[in-house]
């Protein structure tokens, strides 16, 4: 069977425990904005260096679950890929969790495909996951936030509340049909807008912060480019 397992921890009551965690679908939802009117000057902003638009808003790519890692380094084909920070919603062991993650994809690659530029970069995220019935009750108020390094600076690149987004439960519904997460899924919530242009990032840190609980979940990763050789 295809899949992926992770070394996760995950957090409740009765405090962390480090498990593997199976992983065997990895869902992409894209253009998931709550304010459409936004939504689409993004679409029109990609539309400007060649992506080409959605088929439908939000939508929702699949990518290979070995594409998931908690390392700190990825390997990416030349200069022009970069990251964005996410909310991740992970069906297992019969319960919904929550973490972070950068949905990293290759931005030349987005002229040709969106699904095929995703598909080349691993998508790195945090080992750590809190029960989504946790932050459900003010799940609005979580805040996403993301740093690239330029130029030898850490520079702000995202940071948002999910209230920017459609919510977790809503975006499942959409997926599944009503019905719940399949055990094994790990869904990527969808990406703010960024602070200027998006671009390529050599050096990307990301986490998820709960103001209400006061705690937040942080990863951060470089990137070793491969060279294009023809």
């Amino acid at each position: 069977m295809s899949g992926c397992v992770l070394s996760l921890d995950l957090h409740d009551k009765d405090g962390a425990a480090r498990r593997d965690v199976r992983v065997d679908h990895v869902v992409l939802a894209g253009w998931t904005g709550r304010d459409r009117a936004a939504v689409q000057r993004h679409i029109d902003e990609l539309a400007h260096i060649g992506v080409k638009p959605p088929a439908t808003t939000p939508i929702f790519y699949r990518v290979a679950a070995a594409r998931v890692t908690t390392g700190d380094t990825i390997e990416a084909i030349g200069d022009g890929s970069g990251g964005e920070v996410e909310f991740i919603l992970l069906q297992h062991a019969g319960r919904l969790w929550v973490g972070t993650g950068s949905d990293h994809t290759d931005r030349e690659a987005e002229k040709f495909g969106i699904t095929l530029s995703k598909q080349l970069c691993d998508k790195p995220i945090a080992a750590t996951f809190w029960p989504y019935d946790d932050v459900a009750g003010h799940w609005d108020r979580l805040v996403l936030r993301a740093h690239v390094t330029e130029g030898g600076k850490r520079v702000l690149y995202q940071e948002g509340t999910c209230a920017q987004m459609i919510a977790g439960h809503n975006l499942i519904a959409r997926y599944a049909d009503g019905k719940s997460l399949a055990e094994g899924t790990m869904m990527f919530g969808g990406a703010l807008p960024t602070i200027g242009p998006v671009r390529a990032t050599d050096r990307f840190d990301f986490e998820l912060e709960d103001p209400v609980r006061g705690r937040n979940i942080g990863h951060g990763y470089k990137v070793t480019k491969l060279p294009v050789r023809g």
